[in-house]
């Protein structure tokens, strides 16, 4: 287990702005214009998702092996259902 977390530390880096621009755009054009993607106060490694003033998820940077992708990550609460 702590193996694992070292290897995803690794391979996550820092989120740029420009990055945060272009998957804040990326989301619009995608799914709702009311998208939009804040930098984290005290994590640089990824980004809040807010659909207007509601919180959606976090958005990581990921690269391996030469490939850079970006990891939407989304709870979903019972109470929502």
């Amino acid at each position: 287990m702590q193996q694992a977390r070292q290897i995803n530390r690794l391979r996550r880096r820092v989120l740029k702005p420009e990055e945060i621009r272009k998957l804040e755009a990326y989301l619009k054009r995608t799914f709702n214009q009311s998208m939009v993607v804040k930098a984290r106060p005290k994590k640089d490694e990824s980004a809040e998702v807010y659909l207007g003033d509601e919180f959606l998820g976090v958005v990581f940077r990921d690269e391996e092996d030469g490939e850079l992708s970006y990891n939407f990550s989304m709870a979903i609460l019972d109470i929502d259902l």
